[in-house]
């Protein structure tokens, strides 16, 4: 286990192709992405993983920027982005969240394509590490949670956010809503979500009913201490996230959303939780033989 562990760890790819450094303007011009370790510049960023959402991802946009602009016109010292990462899409996911760059201006709107799909962790953390929030709010591109739900979340993130450092998580939470999704599931999907549960606690991470809600907000100093550390690109990041903030103590919140179930999920049921299961056991079973280590913040390309 030992050998195994350390022969297969390795960090997640922090560094960029020379295309990814960059994103395009409403009139066309490449400008570079700014880095994660600069002062913040913006009150919130919303970084949004999208993985051929050319038909789910309009819906979400077009709700969140409703929100974010009456936000702004109400509070003019509101100010805000989104960054929209397609994850190596083979659709036209770039071409539509460009087109909100155009509308909305590149101030407020970002693309930023990957090369190659990393899965919806890296997407996340290429994101995150291209922002310039005070605060970085990861949310899915299907709209599946209220976007108004932020102030939620954002109510939550205060509550446990007292210390003079600024290190806080709120997550979304489903987990009020767990009876009602297992009198809809099959029996196997059910079997699988408790199974998967009790992984999570078993192995690591003790106090979140739902790591897995795609409606997570980090103070800026929190999200560079914890993707900083990141090793898994995959559908169990969120876990090894929120494991990371447990071990820095970083206090987390968890937060009751409004959520729907959208239909085109990229989750296969059966193989995803198998390989979700398993990323589980390495996160323990690495970090507790040493073949993976918390890290401190540096800079990268």
């Amino acid at each position: 286990f030992y050998c195994f562990a350390h022969l297969t760890a390795g960090m997640a790819n922090l560094s960029r192709h020379e295309k990814e450094k960059s994103f395009l303007t409403a009139t066309g011009e490449k400008r570079p992405f700014p880095s994660l370790h600069d002062p913040h510049s913006r009150e919130l960023s919303v970084v949004i993983p999208a993985y051929n959402e050319e038909l789910r991802m309009p819906v979400m946009l077009d709700e969140a920027m409703e929100y974010l602009e009456t936000r702004q016109k109400k509070t003019p010292s509101f100010t805000y982005e989104v960054i929209v990462v397609d994850d190596g899409s083979r659709d036209r996911t770039t071409e539509i969240a460009l087109e909100y760059t155009k509308k909305y201006s590149a101030d407020k709107v970002r693309v930023l394509t990957l090369v190659k799909n990393r899965g919806k962790g890296g997407a996340v953390l290429m994101g995150t590490l291209s922002s310039r929030g005070k605060l970085i709010l990861m949310a899915d591109a299907d709209g599946a949670t209220k976007f108004s739900d932020i102030e939620k979340v954002e109510a939550g993130l205060k509550d446990v956010n007292s210390g003079p450092e600024n290190m806080a998580i709120a997550c979304g939470s489903r987990a009020h809503l767990e009876k009602e999704s297992v009198a809809q599931r099959s029996v196997l999907r059910t079997f699988l979500m408790y199974g998967f549960h009790f992984l999570v606690w078993f192995f690591c991470v003790r106090g979140i009913r739902d790591t897995q809600c795609g409606f997570k907000l980090f103070t800026r100093e929190a999200a560079l201490k914890t993707f900083s550390s990141l090793h898994i690109e995959r559908w169990a990041f969120d876990v090894e996230l929120l494991y990371i903030a447990q071990c820095f103590k970083i206090p987390i919140a968890e937060v009751a959303v409004t959520w729907n179930e959208i239909e085109g999920s990229k989750l296969v049921p059966f193989w995803s939780w198998l390989q979700m299961g398993r990323d589980l056991i390495f996160i323990r079973l690495r970090y507790f033989t040493g073949a993976w280590k918390l890290q401190s913040p540096q800079k990268t390309d």
